[in-house]
């Protein structure tokens, strides 16, 4: 694809918010998220689980809220009525926030939100049997959690698997609000390359992703690198700032958030007439992800599309395994 080069304003200029139409996930969208954990809970014989400020409980419940050193959480029991768990201080914040409204139990600075849990699943006539925990809850809470239940009558395991078996399948809205952070981000990245030009340092260029971005309807960038030259083959970036040179690799690796759903975008492009050196590793990389796509198929291991990569591009000359110049990391990752 050809890009046009244009000044920062043109750029600017032609982009526009493209979120309208798209207002998130409603309160009745978490209330049916809520009915299918306790649904699976119940089928699974498990009598509640312990969710830890943070993505897991906004996605059942709707309360966002970042996790600290001071207990916000959610306890959903197989059956009856969820309790939040929260600092006194924050009750009137976090009503301010929740979607689900529900029974907050609250401790003070000099009492143990610990207790709080054994005293909540008491309540909740929850007396024995196993209990999962969020597996983004800090060890100091799980430890915590340990001492305060009595673990002869009740189990602690981990509740990744049945998180991820209910985020994991992603409802048409989601995936509509996926999509559209990828347009966004897309088409942010398409402007910033239209702006390049000799002399331009990698600060300005993530400093317009990040102005682009809002243009587009996200709040800004959730993070930006920009890479030239050499510095391209440290996809995580590097300390210094670069300036742009005729035949230089750009890298530019960005998103977005659209109502708490990512972007997650790299491009890779040839500053200026691509050398024949460049050309040949562009196209050593575009087998290679044909090659990963076509091994993607259902009931297939996601290392089967690693693998095909990995033959692809040693068949070029790269590699072999994770050695350099070749794939050092394994292919792709999750994205949503």
């Amino acid at each position: 694809m050809s890009i046009k080069t244009q000044t920062r304003e043109q750029a600017l200029a032609a982009l526009s918010d493209m979120t309208v139409g798209f207002s998130g996930i409603s309160a009745q969208d978490f209330q049916d998220r809520l009915d299918r954990l306790q649904k699976t809970l119940r089928a699974q014989n498990i009598s509640a689980i312990y969710l830890h400020a943070g993505t897991s409980m906004y996605y059942f419940t709707g309360l966002r809220w970042s996790p600290s050193e001071r207990m916000v959480a959610t306890l959903i029991p197989a059956i009856g009525p969820i309790r939040y768990i929260s600092p006194r201080f924050e009750i009137d914040t976090l009503k301010d926030y929740w979607q689900l409204e529900a029974e907050i139990l609250t401790w003070e600075e000099h009492e143990s939100p610990y207790q709080i849990v054994n005293e909540a699943l008491n309540d909740m006539g929850i007396t024995s049997g196993k209990i999962l925990i969020d597996p983004i809850t800090p060890f100091f809470t799980y430890h915590g959690l340990t001492k305060a239940l009595d673990l002869k009558a009740f189990e602690l395991d981990s509740g990744a698997n049945v998180i991820e078996s209910i985020r994991g399948r992603k409802s048409p809205i989601e995936i509509e609000l996926i999509q559209r952070s990828h347009e966004m981000t897309a088409r942010v990245l398409e402007a910033a390359a239209s702006i390049l030009h000799p002399g331009i340092s990698t600060t300005e260029v993530c400093e317009f992703i990040n102005t682009a971005h809002r243009k587009v309807g996200a709040e800004g960038s959730t993070f930006c690198i920009a890479l030239f030259g050499v510095a391209t083959s440290f996809p995580h970036g590097v300390k210094n700032p670069q300036i742009l040179k005729p035949n230089d690799w750009v890298l530019l690796d960005t998103g977005c958030l659209l109502h708490g759903y990512h972007s997650d975008i790299t491009r890779t492009i040839p500053f200026g007439s691509p050398t024949t050196e460049q050309e040949d590793a562009w196209h050593a990389e575009r087998d290679a992800q044909c090659a990963a796509f076509a091994a993607a198929m259902n009931g297939v291991a996601c290392e089967e599309c690693d693998l095909a990569a990995r033959r692809s591009l040693e068949s070029a000359g790269f590699g072999p395994d994770y050695q350099l110049p070749g794939l050092p990391h394994r292919t792709g990752h999750g994205c949503g």
